[in-house]
């Protein structure tokens, strides 16, 4: 997993309207806003591409692949608290597999 240095300004922000997410390392198509600029210097007139809302209607909600979770919460827990979605993912997934398999391999026993 690599570790970068990540700019605060370059978080998402969602539309609470319809559930858009604005990414700003990938720009707006429909806008003409270019890939890099952040949703607090996106123009004034500036609207949802999807629902057409004002940026008012968007909350922040921080970069892809963060941790997820209050960060008052991060220090509790067996380390699952400071894992990002992906790796939550991998380990309830590959757990369920893991335990499929081993259902599975019942069935050689006699």
């Amino acid at each position: 997993m690599s570790t970068q240095a990540v700019d605060p300004t370059l978080d998402s922000h969602e539309c609470q309207a319809c559930g858009y997410v604005y990414n700003p390392l990938k720009g707006d198509d429909k806008h003409n806003v270019p890939a890099g600029v952040a949703f607090e210097s996106l123009p004034e007139d500036w609207r949802c591409p999807i629902c057409g809302a004002r940026s008012s209607r968007f909350s922040n909600i921080g970069t892809d692949g963060s941790v997820s979770g209050f960060k008052e919460n991060l220090k509790y827990g067996f380390g699952v608290n400071t894992m990002t979605p992906e790796q939550k993912n991998l380990l309830i997934f590959g757990g369920l597999f893991l335990t499929f398999l081993f259902f599975i391999s019942l069935y050689g026993l006699q």
